[in-house]
Formats: C-alpha cells, sequence, structure tokens
C-alpha cells in the first residue's frame, strides 16, 4: 500500500476550494427583515375606516408570517401592500372626519 502524506500543498487546495469558502454565502439569518408595517396598520385601525384599515392589518400580519416561513420576497411584496392600505385607509379616515366635522358644525 502506498502512504499518501499530505504537504501544505494539499492543504492550501482544500482551503481554496469554493465548499471551504463559506464566508461569502447570504444565509437567511442573514437577509434583513422586510418591514411589514405594523406600526402603521395598528395606527390606521383608530380611523374610521373600518374594512380598508382591517385589510391593512391583515397584510402586515401575513408579511410576518411569509418572511418567518422564509418567503423574504412575498413579505416584502405584502408588507408594501400594507403600507400604500394604511395610508389609504388614514386618508379616508381623516376625510371621513373632515365631512363629519363640516356637517356637524354648518347646521344651525
Amino acid at each position: 500500500m502506498s502512504h499518501f502524506n499530505p504537504g501544505s500543498d494539499f492543504k492550501s487546495a482544500l482551503d481554496s476550494s469554493p465548499e471551504a469558502n463559506t464566508e461569502d454565502e447570504k444565509t437567511e439569518e442573514d437577509v434583513p427583515r422586510p418591514d411589514n408595517y405594523l406600526w402603521l396598520t395598528i395606527i390606521s385601525c383608530f380611523c374610521p375606516a373600518y374594512p380598508i384599515n382591517i385589510v391593512a392589518l391583515v397584510f402586515s400580519v401575513m408579511s410576518l408570517h411569509s418572511y418567518n416561513d422564509g418567503d423574504v420576497e412575498g413579505a416584502r411584496r405584502l408588507g408594501r401592500n400594507a403600507k400604500w392600505v394604511a395610508v389609504a385607509s388614514i386618508i379616508i379616515g381623516l376625510l371621513i372626519i373632515g365631512v363629519t366635522c363640516a356637517v356637524h358644525f354648518s347646521k344651525r
């Protein structure tokens, strides 16, 4: 039987192999969590546009669950949807408050 004497050439070849170099690879833990805008959707729930702000809250929670399941792109998309629906809910709620105040204070 032949005896293989591993030298420094063998060790340097193994160190430079792609399998040994794992420092550059991104894992799921390295990917930052996309915004789910939960704080914005909770604030929008205080506006009087109830069906719309509940949809925003559902999108936000779905974004959080998508990220926990490993779907980062889906979480980003659902978070963006939650943000725009919450903004629309706040705007519609402020319009409802404004119209209600205008009608209430314009009566004699």
